[in-house]
């Protein structure tokens, strides 16, 4: 498994927000919403659009290409067009720090 990596301090992603980034060469999303942070793949499993420019409803985030819904916390499919769920990444804050662990399996 990777190591956690650095990625933002806290304050960079409001709540509720987003940011996009590049962990182990892998494009990943990081939500921050209800306190909460979660990462997923940048990348819409129904036709690999990019998750990070669409729009975040509470803990759904919509792919801006067909509106296919995932869920931030485990990365499944909430809405058609998609089928397959997104990898999700570990997160970690410390010292106010967020730091993802990209799930090599995802």
């Amino acid at each position: 498994m990777s190591a956690f990596q650095r990625v933002a301090h806290v304050r960079d992603i409001p709540d509720p927000g987003r940011q996009v980034f590049e962990v182990d060469d892998r494009m990943v999303v990081v939500i921050h919403v209800g306190g909460q942070f979660y990462c997923i793949d940048d990348v819409c499993t129904h036709d690999g659009g990019p998750l990070g420019n669409g729009v975040l409803t509470d803990h759904a985030l919509a792919c801006p290409r067909h509106g296919a819904k995932f869920d931030v916390r485990d990365g499944r499919p909430l809405s058609m067009p998609a089928t397959e769920a997104t990898p999700v990444h570990e997160v970690m804050i410390q010292d106010n720090q967020v730091f993802v662990r990209v799930n090599e399996n995802g």
